[in-house]
């Protein structure tokens, strides 16, 4: 079996911005090490996509409860509706809860668990993961956002970075399909210094994280390594779901991947800036890139869209936000102790060729402040997307591909178009340089 793919060391970066396009893919091949272990037989070429078959399980049956299905106590939806944000009417269904393992193994339980995540996503469009009771990165992270958020406007407006969209975002100033978003936002990007030949070279997105200071940086990167190793598990297991003939395809892609988070507060209804739209916290959307790993506190807000019939969403052609933003077929998901949600990307559903959708979602305002940490598990900045064999229906479309680095920074720009950084993108005409950092330094493994 293949061994899991190793991070860039410093010294592999700096030699990917240096060679050539197929120099870096070998690279690439070279970390990631061994050959490709084959689990099925599958055509490259299909007339149609068909379900992803389960895979036959050679274990002998059992009526015991597997490990991963996690018991949670008895569902309440009159519970769960007293902390519906008002005048935000949608259905309200107990979503599937899993308990991840601590190895992955590719066994024929780890298949089953991969099996029931690719199915929950299909069906929901989102589930979620349990984790221990009275987590510590969790609340140091939710202390730290308390007391950073609780600063004077002046204090706060100082954490930002004319390179990275790193750093402090008022209400107000994210924009969602043109109306003012209400939410007050600290986004973490990949923390790079001046001295990183990335940042030297003026790549669109690179550069420090304005933190205020070193108690925040540590509370929140803690939080994030977290989920990155949650991520890095669902991928895998993912891919055992979807019997993909490489079990890493989907790990390859995150190796110095450009992880990110937004830490959020969402005021209260009545006490906005009066910028938006009355009750609306964020515009719906689909999120960027693999995987969407969400934590909320007590306080209700989020909803998302399931796959419906007849919908589809391709963000990396055309904008997704807006969509279907007033209608009453969204699902609200309420705050449940101890668990993450997590739903599909942009990526994902470009690779999968729609067979896992990008989730749309919106939040909505509650009577009372709202927090939330939502962290991105995405691909390496200059990753080349491409449909995953199995998923090519010998359609003129499977050729298509998606530098990462190019949807980050649209998505990016199209949200934040007075930042002081978008600005400072379009004066130097760093947008010019991302066209030119695919054909130079753009990777893909042959998944």
């Amino acid at each position: 079996m293949r061994i899991p793919p190793k991070p860039y060391s410093i010294a592999q970066q700096q030699a990917c911005l240096k060679l050539g396009r197929q120099s870096c893919r070998a690279l690439s091949a070279a970390t990631a090490g061994g050959k490709k272990a084959s689990l099925a037989d599958h055509s490259s070429t299909q007339a149609a996509i068909p379900p992803i078959p389960l895979v036959a399980s050679t274990t002998p049956f059992t009526s015991e409860v597997p490990a991963w299905r996690s018991e949670r106590p008895a569902f309440s939806v009159a519970k769960a509706a007293e902390t519906l944000p008002p005048n935000h009417p949608a259905r309200i269904r107990e979503l599937q809860t899993f308990v991840l393992p601590e190895k992955i193994t590719g066994s024929d339980t780890d298949r089953a668990l991969g099996n029931e995540l690719v199915a929950a996503w299909r069906r929901d469009g989102i589930l979620q993961i349990a984790f221990p009771p009275g987590l510590q990165v969790l609340s140091d992270a939710i202390k730290q956002s308390k007391s950073f958020f609780a600063q004077q406007h002046e204090a706060k407006a100082k954490c930002v970075d004319s390179q990275s969209f790193a750093g402090y975002i008022a209400s107000g100033e994210e924009i969602t399909d043109g109306i003012a978003d209400y939410s007050e936002i600290f986004t973490v990007t990949k923390d790079l210094p001046a001295s990183d030949l990335r940042v030297q070279s003026q790549w669109p997105c690179h550069g420090p994280n304005p933190w205020p200071s070193k108690s925040y940086s540590q509370a929140i990167t803690a939080l994030m390594d977290y989920k990155g190793r949650i991520g890095e598990k669902i991928l895998h297991l993912t891919a055992l779901g979807l019997n993909l003939r490489n079990p890493w395809a989907l790990n390859q892609l995150t190796q110095d991947g450009w992880h990110h988070m937004r830490v959020l507060r969402f005021p209260p209804t009545n006490q906005t800036n009066g910028k938006g739209k009355a009750g609306r916290g964020i515009g719906s959307h689909t999120d960027y890139g693999l995987l969407v790993i969400a934590a909320q506190d007590e306080v209700g807000g989020l909803f998302i869209r399931p796959p419906i019939e007849g919908e589809r969403y391709e963000n990396w052609k055309k904008s997704a936000a807006g969509a279907h933003e007033g209608d009453e077929k969204w699902v609200y998901v309420p705050p449940v102790e101890n668990v993450f949600t997590v739903f599909p990307g942009d990526m994902m559903q470009f690779m999968t060729n729609s067979y896992l959708p990008s989730t749309p979602h919106k939040v909505g305002l509650n009577i009372r402040e709202r927090f939330a940490f939502a962290y991105f598990h995405e691909p390496n900045f200059n990753a080349v997307c491409k449909k995953l064999p199995e998923f090519r229906d010998g359609s003129e479309a499977e050729k298509d591909e998606v530098h990462y680095g190019t949807h980050f920074t649209n998505m990016f720009m199209r949200n934040y178009p007075d930042r002081i950084t978008a600005k400072r993108m379009v004066d130097e005409d760093r947008m010019g340089l991302l066209e030119g950092m695919k054909k130079e330094h753009g990777f893909s493994f042959d998944v």
